[in-house]
């Protein structure tokens, strides 16, 4: 069992990332799924990044600390886009993370990284927001690091493969990224 805290997209908190949740705890994690923007989620990704300008990007970092300060220091830093860099960002801040679940976008850096920190990338491929250049270097860069980083890619999906609500949900992507997902999570 683990503790996983994972943090919504620019969307915000929306019913894909609490299925993702149920799921987790089925496998028998705890995990939390803080709201980072406080208010409902937005329904286009545009709505989205206007709301994370409205709240700033300051403030959706503090609540992600906020949210935990309460977890053991080996909780599962992950998130869905956003969240990834979210879940990345704050690498820095908790050295005894149990690991790095990314999915639909890459975060941490190499000099937060310790040696064999688990991680875990699931990515469409291409994906508008990280190029496939740039996730070769990160995906370096991290490996470079000491990082034990696992990245899937899935050819021919959108951005968020993973979410039903979004237009680009690909249910054989998604299918394949659960199993993964647990078995990340399940490893010692």
């Amino acid at each position: 069992m683990r503790h996983v805290v994972l943090f919504h997209s620019v969307y915000g908190l929306r019913p894909a990332v609490r299925a993702a949740a149920d799921r987790l705890r089925a496998a028998g994690h705890q995990v939390s799924t803080p709201d980072l923007y406080g208010v409902p989620a937005a329904d286009t990704v545009e709505e989205g990044f206007a709301l994370l300008d409205k709240v700033g990007q300051e403030v959706v970092l503090d609540r992600a600390r906020q949210a935990l300060t309460d977890l053991p220091p080996e909780t599962v830093l992950a998130g869905f886009s956003m969240g990834a860099g979210v879940a990345g960002a704050l690498l820095a801040e908790r050295p005894d993370a149990g690991g790095l679940l990314l999915l639909h976008g890459t975060g941490g850096a190499p000099d937060a990284v310790r040696s064999g920190l688990p991680v875990q990338l699931h990515l469409a491929h291409p994906d508008p927001y990280d190029t496939p250049d740039e996730v070769d270097e990160w995906q370096q860069a991290m490996t470079d690091a000491g990082a034990d980083l696992t990245v899937f890619r899935y050819p021919g999906v959108g951005h968020l493969f993973t979410d039903p609500e979004a237009g680009e949900y690909s249910p054989a992507a998604s299918a394949a990224t659960w199993p993964r997902v647990l078995a990340f999570l399940a490893a010692p």
